[in-house]
């Protein structure tokens, strides 16, 4: 097997094609490079560079490559941008996705893995979401990974492809200091972010309905979702796998916005209290997934632990920030 990955340089494609490699699986890796970095990549994974959205590229590269399955990660994905922007996330992550589908239904391609996201679910008002949960997403960033997920599923069936759609809940930390990421979009870098400009924490709005009164998320270490793109990756091309498969990834446990904030004050030795503001529009009270679809189809369940997270995350902002 050759495995294309799409996005392979950015953050969670890097620790993907880490992951595929060390387990001695063949990668080649494609990326525009607009949020990609190549000294992520392993020195043996050949990377080309360019987009989803060029079908000429694509065509030679998997022929070039001898291509046998494809791991596609690369898609715009911040939420406020794609509020700003609609036409551009569903040209990118819908379009990118079509053109993709067709060069590999044409190269004969069986074995397809797409990354997708937990917001497909929007608000959902359950305690735990599971791959049945009705999906309504809030913004065009679900809209675009939902249709995403329709046009994998349709392709597959209409082509003989294999097809495993992994919906990611909350992604945070680094399997090493260099592959970390350099984003401030998600909580976890963007309180390290306030804490290096000497600013405290925001926590927005702490009146939900849950214990201590602020959102409960469910985080994954990306070295786990890693493995379980591995995971995914090895069933298809054995066959264990029915034609089209969605699986959330996620530890099954929550963990508030107050309680991550509190461990990574600990970790970074900034304990200054947060300070509260308004809630933001659209928040979920909780959003915690099940994973129980994830190891018995996939065989994977996570192994680390939310201060794990943070400690590797901290690593890499200090190794990223440094003066």
């Amino acid at each position: 097997m050759t495995w294309l990955i799409t996005g392979g340089a950015g953050y969670i494609g890097a620790h993907v094609a880490r992951a595929m490699t060390e387990a001695g699986e063949r990668v080649v890796a494609l990326d525009d490079l607009s949020a990609g970095f190549p000294a992520r990549l392993p020195a043996d994974v050949p990377l080309v560079r360019g987009s989803s959205l060029d079908a000429g590229l694509l065509k030679r590269v998997l022929a070039e490559h001898q291509v046998t399955g494809v791991v596609h990660l690369a898609a715009r994905k911040q939420v406020a941008e794609s509020v700003a922007q609609p036409m551009r996330y569903y040209q990118e992550n819908v379009g990118g996705l079509a053109t993709l589908l067709e060069a590999v239904a044409e190269a004969g391609i069986e074995h397809f893995l797409f990354s997708s996201s937990a917001a497909v679910y929007g608000n959902p008002d359950v305690e735990l979401i599971t791959e049945d949960t009705p999906c309504a997403p809030v913004n065009p960033y679900g809209e675009t990974k939902l249709t995403g997920e329709w046009l994998v599923r349709a392709a597959g069936q209409a082509h003989g492809i294999s097809t495993v759609c992994l919906r990611y809940f909350n992604v945070a930390g680094a399997a090493s200091p260099e592959l970390a990421d350099t984003g401030v979009f998600n909580i976890v870098p963007m309180v390290f972010d306030r804490l290096t400009r000497d600013d405290a924490p925001r926590i927005f709005g702490d009146d939900y309905a849950t214990p201590d009164g602020t959102c409960i998320r469910d985080y994954i270490h990306v070295a786990d979702l890693a493995e379980a793109h591995l995971s995914a990756a090895r069933k298809l091309s054995e066959g264990g796998l029915r034609g089209d498969l969605t699986v959330n990834i996620g530890r099954g446990e929550g963990v508030s916005v107050r309680e991550m904030v509190t461990v990574i004050g600990e970790v970074s030795g900034d304990r200054r209290a947060p300070v509260v503001e308004a809630r933001r529009p659209g928040d979920a009270p909780v959003s915690v997934a099940s994973a129980a679809r994830a190891a018995q189809e996939l065989g994977w369940t996570a192994r680390r632990g939310v201060r794990e997270m943070v400690e590797s995350a901290w690593r890499g902002w200090l190794l990223h920030r440094a003066p």
